[in-house]
């Protein structure tokens, strides 16, 4: 069990800087005496299997804390039948997510200017391809002592197109960025890039970290500081993944700018922490057309509810608090519980509707059980309805798939594969998912 954790943090995308922990646990405490909390429950014990809280990995246990909340009513009590009820409960859940979990954007958030600082003509595998280097800076002008530039980088078909290009936005690291410790050895197999263009898509990357340091040390620098201006994070006030996502929006709009790219076709992926994000993106910016998100786990597509892996303790903990809005860490204290949360990932999978969207994940013996894939599957059942209640199909299956047996013949697709904490053993998949989707 140890090896298979051991490998998880691993194979999942890192800080690229150390984190500084005094100065994040400083951060949390200060936003735990703001919200009246002494201390937060401990969470799942992923590296000792005879620890009292160890994660549970037996879908025996996967016991549910309460209902899910209703995905379907509304607040007022009335069902939704039509896809003019959807667009009132859809406003509903949005401001629920602002409140309770990933916090609300400001409108101190910093204007971004664009521009592209380097471009290449070069080859993808056996595609002729211009790569570009784009920075956006921040406007910092409100509050100079911090700053953010955000760092995309983009590449094309080199070939002239009859029609405008479709693109995957990636969350992803710095060039040349390298994971501490012995050198890995690559993934086998074309890249992502190359897989990409050779299907006729261009492919972006956004480094997480020039948006927002995935640090809660350093939340008075990046976006959310020139946003708060010397102020300390208000509870509902923007968390890291909201930080993320909305920077995603802003690279949308450098994209969006190109003649080359279809804004109507431009698409949002991410893994891990980035597959959170990547959801986030979807359910708050309705200009992308479809989402990848790959092992998102807690926080993410895996059910809150469900004790399966990583828990709301560990979400609240000094490594992950900084991702939410001070008001998700209430939910972790005596005496509330996940069985209190006004949400589900049913409902952030449902924001997404009726675009498309693809969630996958590892297996439990191959590293992922963290994430609890089958957590994410039930998930996605429950989050179908807002697709067919806007004439579209949701997920096209009610019983957890087999293994490599993709679901993906609605507009929300699904395959489980056993390549580990990795999106790359469904980037095939993705690409046929994508390509049936948006040439339509």
């Amino acid at each position: 069990m140890r090896a298979m954790i051991l490998a998880l943090a691993m194979l999942a995308p890192a800080p690229a800087v150390q984190q500084d922990d005094r100065a994040a646990e400083a951060d949390r405490a200060a936003m735990l005496q703001r919200l009246g909390i002494a201390a937060t429950r401990t969470g799942a014990d992923g590296f000792d299997p005879t620890a009292p809280n160890a994660a549970n990995y037996d879908e025996a246990k996967a016991v549910m804390a309460g209902p899910l909340p209703p995905l379907m009513r509304l607040a007022d009590g009335r069902i939704v039948r039509t896809a003019s009820d959807w667009a009132i409960r859809r406003a509903e859940i949005v401001a629920l997510f602002d409140r309770e979990i990933y916090g609300r954007v400001p409108p101190t958030a910093p204007a971004i200017t664009w521009r592209v600082v380097r471009e290449e003509r070069g080859r993808a595998g056996e595609v002729a391809v211009v790569r570009r280097w784009l920075e956006g800076v921040a406007d910092n002008r409100g509050w100079p002592a911090a700053s953010a530039t955000l760092a995309l980088r983009l590449t094309l078909p080199a070939e002239p197109s009859a029609k405008r290009v479709a693109v995957i936005l990636s969350f992803g690291l710095p060039d040349g960025f390298r994971f501490p410790g012995p050198p890995r050895a690559p993934d086998p197999g074309p890249s992502p890039t190359e897989q990409l263009v050779r299907a006729g898509f261009g492919h972006a990357i956004l480094v997480a970290n020039s948006v927002q340091a995935d640090n809660g040390g350093e939340l008075d620098d990046g976006v959310i500081g020139i946003s708060l201006r010397g102020n300390a994070r208000a509870p509902d006030d923007w968390g890291v993944l909201r930080a993320w996502a909305w920077g995603a929006s802003r690279a949308f709009d450098a994209l969006a700018a190109m003649p080359q790219v279809d804004p109507a076709r431009i698409g949002i992926e991410g893994l891990s922490r980035y597959g959170k994000a990547a959801l986030v993106t979807m359910a708050y910016d309705r200009r992308f057309a479809i989402g990848f998100a790959g092992s998102s786990g807690a926080g993410g597509a895996a059910l809150y509810r469900r004790d399966f892996g990583e828990r709301i303790g560990n979400l609240a903990a000094g490594g992950e608090y900084h991702w939410f809005a001070g008001n998700f860490l209430r939910y972790a204290a005596p005496p509330l519980s996940e069985a209190d949360l006004p949400i589900d990932s049913h409902m952030l999978i449902a924001l997404a509707a009726p675009r498309a969207l693809f969630l996958g994940a590892g297996t439990v013996d191959t590293g992922d059980g963290w994430v609890d894939p089958k957590g994410s599957f039930l998930a996605a059942a429950a989050a179908t309805p807002a697709w067919s209640v806007q004439g579209t199909r949701g997920l096209a299956a009610a019983e957890f798939p087999p293994i490599l047996s993709g679901v993906t013949d609605g507009w929300l697709g699904w395959r489980q594969h056993r390549g580990g904490h990795s999106n790359r053993d469904n980037w095939p998949s993705f690409i046929a998912f994508a390509t049936a989707r948006l040439d339509r």
